[in-house]
């Protein structure tokens, strides 16, 4: 293995100093990491590379620094309880989340959102689970770069994919290659190329179509170009704890984090980078503050909660909407929580209690269909924030446009016209309910509420002019929010008013 290793960086090298045999970073990344190695038998099973030999190969191709190259203490082969330092911490952990997000059905934001005081601690025995060996513990920096590696490969992986089986045909399909391997192929290529992408590379042709289809080519191209940029997040102040704006950006510039005011909510704070700082910090664990994006608060303007309401949020887990409804009730009136999956729910309800919002959030574990049928309560209002394709979010969520397919948005549709209907028999007369989507689809938006009409004549639109600025509101009166436009999550939410009969 060592004689492997020194003949990989000499090519390595030889490309640096500009006397290498004529090949990429890349491709040396390739066919270093995939050629036939020349290791003694005994050392490889199965004519396959074990986890500390693909990490040790994947490390030195793609790292430039010259530290990497010092004399270090190789474990060995079982021994868990040392530290195997050649291999670089963040792309242990880079590549373990990626196999959970790939193998396991994970979603990439809550992984690299993970803020539980024994969050690290955790990872880093995980890592050592799966791969049979410890790594030295991420450090801020190196929890940055994971967060920042994990949704850029995810992103770009078929283009990334693309370029690696350019290069190599020893496995003529993806899935016919060892799966800890793809990973730290994509997270070296990615590292090495991740500049200059072009924004076609990395979406499911479906989407490309019905974008092309209501946005035109050009709205197509520069929402992927939004889709495929570096993503930025929202801080909602926790008035619910007596924390305002102020002191939200008071704490911001003691941690030295930049931020800008947003001029459409006044509780939200906004973050182009920082965010593990926040979270470290403690900032989301105490209760001070929860990330949300703005277009997601706009959704809760529309509903316009006050005080004294009962208001129902029909899909709530993990419940950004239904807890900053709750801050707006002042502390009299109710949110039922409802939701199918107990775990989210579980959430929702630690969230509540860490932001003094537990007096008025009462959860339920329930399919609202079945809730509906069976309850005889009727809200003042109803939020029935729909579970949809996300495509207002692939920025934020980049293993979305991967998981989505054409079939899924069908079904998707179906389920959505269901849960309309259950959820408007919980709405009083003269009451309110207000359907959204953070979706740019209007298979999802404006013909979904159009379909709803049609088979509900006691329901009317309600514009949304009182609640929301201007540039937000479409010609129908509903709320639009676009990444492109406003720069914000896409979003879609409808008001509709119940009238007496």
């Amino acid at each position: 293995m060592v004689a492997t290793l020194s003949v990989i960086w000499v090519a390595y090298h030889s490309i640096h100093i500009g006397v290498g045999i004529g090949r990429s970073p890349v491709q040396h990344l390739v066919y270093a990491s995939l050629s036939n190695p020349s290791i003694t038998p005994g050392r490889r099973k199965a004519g396959r590379w074990s986890s500390n030999q693909l990490f040790c190969t994947a490390s030195l191709v793609v790292n430039t620094n010259t530290s990497e190259g010092k004399k270090r203490n190789p474990v060995k082969p079982g021994d868990k309880s040392k530290i195997n330092s050649k291999v670089s911490p963040h792309r242990a952990a880079s590549a373990v989340r990626l196999l959970r997000i790939e193998q396991g059905g994970a979603f990439a934001d809550l992984l690299s959102a993970d803020c539980r005081e024994n969050a690290i601690d955790d990872e880093m025995d995980y890592i050592q689970r799966t791969l049979g060996f410890r790594t030295n513990p991420l450090d801020a920096r190196n929890t940055r770069l994971v967060t920042d590696i994990v949704a850029g490969v995810v992103r770009w992986k078929r283009y990334l994919d693309y370029l690696i089986f350019s290069l190599y045909n020893g496995a003529t399909k993806v899935k016919n290659m060892e799966p800890l391997l793809q990973q730290i192929l994509r997270i070296g290529v990615y590292e090495i190329v991740k500049l200059g992408m072009p924004p076609y590379a990395v979406v499911n042709e479906w989407m490309v179509r019905r974008w092309m289809t209501y946005l035109g080519q050009e709205g197509a191209i520069q929402l992927m170009e939004w889709n495929n940029s570096p993503p930025s997040f929202s801080l909602r102040a926790n008035s619910g704890r007596g924390v305002s704006r102020d002191d939200l950006v008071l704490l911001l510039n003691k941690l030295k984090v930049p931020h800008e005011l947003s001029p459409h909510m006044t509780e939200f704070v906004r973050l182009s980078m920082g965010l593990q700082n926040v979270i470290q910090a403690g900032l989301l664990k105490e209760g001070i503050c929860a990330v949300q994006d703005e277009a997601a608060g706009l959704v809760v303007s529309v509903v316009d909660p006050q005080p004294g309401e009962t208001i129902i949020d029909c899909c709530a887990a993990p419940g950004g909407k239904a807890l900053f409804m709750a801050s707006r009730l002042q502390g009299q009136g109710s949110i039922i929580a409802i939701d199918v999956n107990q775990a989210r729910l579980r959430v929702l309800e630690a969230a509540a209690k860490v932001q003094f919002l537990d007096s008025v959030v009462n959860a339920c574990q329930d399919d609202i269909r079945s809730f509906a049928a069976g309850a005889s309560i009727r809200a003042d209002k109803v939020l029935l924030d729909a579970p949809c394709s996300g495509l207002g979010v692939l920025c934020k969520k980049p293993d979305l446009r991967w998981k989505r397919t054409l079939k899924d948005l069908e079904q998707l549709i179906l389920l959505q016209d269901e849960l309309l209907d259950a959820a408007s028999l919980l709405v009083k007369p003269g009451g309110i309910l207000v359907y959204s989507t953070c979706s740019v689809d209007p298979g999802e938006n404006n013909e979904r509420v159009e379909s709803f009409l049609t088979r509900h004549p006691e329901f009317i639109v309600e514009a949304v002019h009182k609640y929301v600025p201007n540039e937000f509101i479409s010609e129908e009166g509903f709320f639009i929010s676009h990444p492109t436009k406003h720069f914000l999550d896409g979003a879609f939410a409808a008001r509709l008013f119940r009238v007496s009969i």
